[in-house]
């Protein structure tokens, strides 16, 4: 690793290599469908896989978690939490892991500390988002990320503009930097799924309504205040129109309060975390993502894969996905008067609605499907073990992070 003179143990063995992921959060969002995507997709004659995340996630998981793949419920949720960072420590030293893999920023400070002091060879972080939000003198300037930093050999963006984010605003060094554009397992959405019957009437919907759903955590990066600030406009154009909120989260309540005060709660439904999402995009005419920041997100490449066309915000790396007039609709964050506005074109024009749903369609399937992300995060994971042990790396990972033979650059895609 990259920190002064500290001795490294490199275990000489073949694969299966053993990969130990860790997650500190208690819902199940995005990033935990990411993490579910590489135990599911990962080739188990190369490693051998482990999960470490609180017991709440491990129970929201359910029976998704692959039978083969060992868990362990433990949180770590501050830096002195020396009975966490102990059990992480032992499932370390227990398991003999040689990749120890932290999803999000917060668990990889507490996380690769620990995996540092077991000697484990490989550290890695994926930044799932541009944390654009950190304000105060200490936070913004991401001092406790650089520090931290010297603990993580390499760290994945699951976008572009997450990996210049990490570059050019966290200052970490470019040639730990690895972009590996986000994906899901896109065989269960198609646009011809059929509607589940009854669900118009079980909330109170209309045959013929307009329906809008977004599909996103109630927390205040979402925006979900700008989305119901949108809706008296539409709603004056388009009286019937609908809206559907599927997820949960900490603004629930203040979100409902909004609808109140604005006197649009017939038109707006809060139905809480769902795990029937393909049902949920069936149901809508198109979608909505109100994000303040994103990294990449995956219900955008869901929605368009389910051939429902998205109006979303123009932050990091959702203009990817969303290509405004191609794929989608985008607009400023923050901006209730043009959200409604992009929704009231949708609403108008069926055929426009229709035309950048297939496009859409066509975009993700080609760039955002799970098999390409899983496989290049396993190569990430097969060149830096290989690092360690001192063998010779291939085209991909040079003694600088960057493309052998080539130009150096910040930032390498690996896509």
């Amino acid at each position: 690793m990259d920190v002064g003179n500290q001795p490294t143990q490199v275990r000489m063995r073949n694969p299966p290599i053993s990969v130990l992921f860790f997650s500190n959060t208690t819902v199940r969002a995005g990033v935990e469908e990411h993490i579910l995507e590489l135990l599911r997709g990962l080739d188990r004659e190369k490693f051998r896989l482990y999960l470490a995340c609180p017991a709440e996630l491990l129970q929201k998981y359910g029976n998704d978690i692959p039978s083969d793949v060992q868990v362990a419920p433990i949180l770590i949720d501050r830096i002195l939490d020396f009975r966490g960072a102990m059990q992480l420590a032992r499932m370390l030293r227990r398991h003999k892991i040689d990749i120890l893999h932290s999803h999000q920023f917060r668990a990889s400070l507490f996380a690769s500390p620990v995996g540092w002091f077991c000697r484990v060879p490989v550290i890695i972080e994926t930044s799932h988002s541009c944390e654009v939000w950190r304000k105060g003198s200490l936070k913004s300037k991401y001092i406790v990320d650089r520090l931290a930093g010297c603990f993580v050999d390499y760290y994945i963006a699951v976008s572009q503009a997450c990996g210049d984010f990490l570059a050019k605003q966290k200052k970490l060094p470019g040639s730990k930097v690895r972009v590996i554009l986000n994906g899901c397992n896109l065989e269960k959405y198609h646009p011809a799924r059929p509607v589940p019957v009854d669900m118009r009437r079980a909330l109170g919907f209309g045959e013929k309504d307009p329906i809008l759903v977004d599909l996103g955590r109630l927390e205040p990066q979402k925006g979900h205040h700008v989305l119901l600030d949108a809706m008296p406009e539409v709603l004056r154009e388009f009286p019937s129109a609908r809206l559907v909120c599927v997820g949960d989260g900490i603004l629930r309540e203040a979100l409902e309060k909004q609808t109140d005060l604005l006197g649009i709660r017939e038109a707006v439904r809060f139905v809480g975390y769902q795990s029937n999402v393909p049902d949920w995009l069936a149901f809508a005419d198109f979608t909505v993502l109100s994000s303040y920041y994103e990294g990449l997100p995956l219900v955008a490449v869901e929605s368009l894969a389910a051939g429902r066309t998205m109006v979303a915000t123009a932050v990091d790396g959702t203009p990817d996905v969303i290509i405004n007039g191609k794929t989608g609709l985008t607009v400023p964050p923050g901006d209730s008067k043009r959200m409604a506005e992009a929704i009231c074109t949708l609403l108008r024009n069926p055929a426009l609605r229709q035309a950048l749903a297939q496009a859409g369609r066509r975009h993700v399937l080609e760039a955002f499907g799970s098999q390409r992300f899983v496989q290049e995060t396993a190569q990430l994971y097969l060149d830096a073990w290989d690092r360690r042990l001192g063998h010779p790396v291939a085209p991909g990972i040079g003694e600088t992070g960057q493309l052998t033979g080539q130009p150096e650059s910040s930032i390498r895609s690996e896509h």
